[in-house]
């Protein structure tokens, strides 16, 4: 029995991880166990292996065997699976199979991650703190070097890889969208409706798989042209973001090159963008104010 001069604890609202995985083999019994020594554990855990030519779908066959709250959905599908709307046609076949059950909060989670004991149960906290906290995550980590170093991130931006959204907040958004830039989208559309979406900078998480290793640098950088179009951003922040990936891209001069041919490939197919005219302007002004901000830094160096 706790006693008076004990600090209650809050017990951590309800949550549930959604998860599409292919091919994770290395990374997914990592994951797992950091989910498993949780503090604050989730009411439900799906999987969908989407796809896996490895033996990802026997690795989680085997703690969903254990585990009642874990549960594995094969999704047969060929081919190699990109970031975008594949990603989420996955998530919300596992979506489907929590969405009338009561929780608080929802996941997208990747399996490439690892993260300390308290990791939810302190993003929990956070959000109990903030009734219109929408979206939010810890900050990640890549290993460079031989060193975990912190990826920055705009200050409004929640991980992909992680990315916990509040019950009423994922239904004010209708989901996520099943196109690329999902986890640009959500966030604006998030903000028009009167939610603050943020990551925090004292939690964090390891992602094991370096962003974009996947499909390459190049393939990469052309992505990201394409999700600033579908995002609706405009051409003042667009045009920085070429010279800063032209002279420091990865490759240098073809990065930038790249995502000028993913802005224009999808500006001449008049491609549909996610966002409304209203939600566009409400990220051309996030943008914009990233770009007064690191004037302002610069010269109060």
């Amino acid at each position: 029995m706790q006693s008076a001069s004990e600090p209650k604890r809050e017990i951590p609202d309800k949550y549930v991880l959604v998860s599409p995985v292919k091919d994770e083999e290395e990374y997914l019994e990592t994951t797992i166990k950091a989910v498993l020594k949780q503090t604050a554990k989730p009411s439900r855990w799906v999987i969908i292996d989407d796809g896996s030519q490895d033996r990802t779908y026997e690795i989680a066959k085997a703690y969903a065997d254990r585990y009642p709250w874990i549960t594995l959905v094969k999704r047969d599908r060929s081919g190699k699976r990109g970031p975008g709307s594949p990603i989420i046609q996955a998530f919300n076949v596992g979506y489907e199979l929590v969405k009338d059950q009561a929780f608080d909060f929802v996941v997208k989670f990747d399996c490439d991650l690892d993260f300390p004991t308290t990791y939810f149960e302190r993003l929990l906290q956070r959000f109990q703190e903030d009734e219109k906290l929408g979206i939010a995550s810890g900050i990640y980590r890549e290993m460079q070097r031989g060193r975990w170093v912190p990826i920055s991130m705009p200050y409004y931006h929640a991980a992909g890889q992680t990315k916990m959204v509040r019950a009423a907040c994922f239904k004010d958004i209708s989901g996520f969208v099943t196109s690329r830039g999902w986890d640009t989208v959500d966030e604006i559309k998030a903000q028009a409706k009167g939610w603050r979406t943020r990551h925090f900078e004292e939690i964090y998480f390891d992602h094991l798989k370096i962003e974009g290793s996947g499909i390459g640098n190049l393939r990469t950088s052309f992505m990201h042209g394409e999700v600033y179009y579908l995002s609706g951003g405009g051409p003042l922040f667009f045009s920085l973001k070429v010279l800063h990936r032209l002279m420091f891209g990865k490759p240098v001069v073809l990065g930038g090159l790249m995502l000028i041919a993913g802005y224009f490939k999808r500006l001449l197919l008049r491609t549909p963008k996610p966002v409304t005219n209203t939600e566009a302007k409400i990220y051309q002004q996030l943008l914009n104010g990233r770009i007064i901000a690191g004037i302002k830094n610069t010269f109060a160096r």
